[in-house]
């Protein structure tokens, strides 16, 4: 009986595993350029310029225009898919993963 009451206790005091959300076609944006653009302009960010901020990692920008950073594991898919990518402009992906503290813990992203 004390071993299965210890055990509802430890149950009920951990941590519910947070969900995955999808955001389909969100505006990818590096860093340091996240502060420059809200969801009215960010399709105005070059792939060029987002290549050349590449090393301060990447986020998106949500439907309420907060700015989510990805991940390491993340910010490198992005980087890869930009490398492999010849859109000058317009760069949106979605994005599978789970948020903690606004950075999204990158499961999938694709370049739409």
């Amino acid at each position: 009986m004390k071993l299965l009451f210890a055990s509802i206790l430890i149950a009920a005091a951990l941590p519910l595993a947070a969900a995955a959300e999808t955001w389909t076609s969100a505006p990818l944006v590096d860093q340091n350029c996240s502060a420059k653009f809200t969801l009215r302009d960010a399709d105005t960010h070059t792939r060029s310029c987002a290549l050349s901020c590449a090393s301060s990692g990447f986020g998106i920008l949500t439907a309420d225009g907060k700015f989510l950073k990805l991940d390491d594991a993340g910010s490198k898919k992005a980087l890869a898919a930009l490398k492999g990518s010849k859109k000058p402009d317009h760069l949106r992906a979605t994005v599978t993963g789970e948020v903690a503290n606004d950075t999204i813990k990158v499961e999938s992203l694709k370049l739409d």
